[in-house]
């Protein structure tokens, strides 16, 4: 299955919700309408999935990490850190000294 999907299914208590919500094989993305942003805040960050929308749904952004958990991927694309992905750290030291080292094996 692939496409958005939403669901309505009620709950008494906030725990029930989270309970609830990270019990899919799915987790690609979720979202949270409420007016209270502590309880926002709490519940997007034990739900498992790769994005939460609070009191919005759907804004992305390049610059955002974007992807999921589960069967819905663990790779992220977009972001600072995914360019890390197709990047290899080097190290150069250059000497620019006419001067010889003396000895190469001490620390500087």
């Amino acid at each position: 299955m692939f496409g958005p999907v939403i669901s309505v299914i009620k709950f008494e208590k906030e725990e029930q919700a989270i309970e609830i919500a990270n019990d899919s094989k799915y987790a690609l993305g979720s979202g949270l309408f409420t007016k209270d942003l502590a309880r926002a805040h709490r519940v997007s960050q034990e739900i498992k999935a790769g994005i939460c929308w609070i009191n919005t749904y759907r804004a992305i952004s390049p610059i955002a990490p974007f992807g999921g958990f589960n069967q819905s991927g663990y790779a992220r694309e977009a972001g600072k850190k995914s360019i890390l992905d197709y990047t290899r750290t080097k190290t150069t030291w250059i000497n620019i000294s006419d001067d010889p080292m003396k000895n190469p094996f001490v620390m500087r």
